[in-house]
């Protein structure tokens, strides 16, 4: 099995490709200051390997993504929304992996038709995996504090988004912006809500649909997981 992680990626600014060539840590994990201190970054990152690229997948993803310009990116490493899931998953980190950055610029369709074109990877061994929270809000969130309840609106949102998945309405959730005050709330930025539509596109009929990982984490951060097939 190999493993693309169509990850929401620190570098938003562009499309690009990790094809993560395998070097000693601390080299290829990039931190985000923003959420966990130094010293629990670093004691997070030894306790996991860093997984070995592969190049030949990377440039067959470049070629699936024509006439769109992927960068190619040798020294951007794994982000952490890529290696704090995977390190959980591969513990041994012996998946190859690449990265496929998200270009915040566009809009969601944009993102949507990206992982249509990501499809005759399914038939290929490759396993796809969007990395991000379907509710985030940073700005809401319960810092500290052991147990709160979720916000009204995140719950609201999240059984929507649920709602929708399951009935297999995918319009909606790519044009989620037009879902309300809930929708803008739970996802304030897209970098987070992205990674979905990356994965409901390469469902196909007849597909199951799943949600192994569920809970609201400090009131304002969705920690569902999707599963399709």
């Amino acid at each position: 099995m190999k493993l693309k992680s169509a990850s929401r990626a620190r570098n938003l600014s562009e499309c690009s490709i990790v094809p993560v060539k395998y070097c000693p840590f601390p080299a290829k994990i990039q931190h985000s200051p923003d959420i966990f201190s130094t010293a629990a970054l670093v004691t997070l990152d030894k306790r996991w390997r860093i997984s070995p690229g592969d190049p030949a997948l990377a440039s067959h993803v470049q070629n699936l993504l024509k006439p769109i310009s992927v960068h190619r990116d040798e020294q951007w490493g794994l982000d952490h929304g890529t290696w704090t899931a995977l390190r959980h998953v591969f513990p041994q980190a012996d998946v190859p992996v690449i990265q496929l950055s998200i270009d915040r610029t566009r809009p969601a369709a944009f993102h949507y038709d990206i992982g249509k074109r990501l499809a005759p990877l399914r038939d290929e061994g490759i396993l796809i995996i969007g990395s991000g929270n379907l509710v985030h809000n940073l700005h809401a969130y319960a810092w500290g504090q052991r147990r709160v309840e979720p916000f009204d609106w995140a719950v609201r949102f999240e059984k929507k988004v649920r709602e929708l998945l399951l009935a297999g309405e995918d319009g909606p959730l790519v044009e989620y912006v037009k879902l309300g005050d809930d929708a803008i709330l739970s996802a304030p930025t897209p970098d987070h809500y992205l990674p979905l539509l990356y994965i409901i596109a390469l469902r196909r009929k007849g597909d199951s649909i799943s949600f192994p990982v569920e809970g609201i984490d400090g009131g304002s951060v969705s920690m569902l997981a999707v599963q399709i097939g």
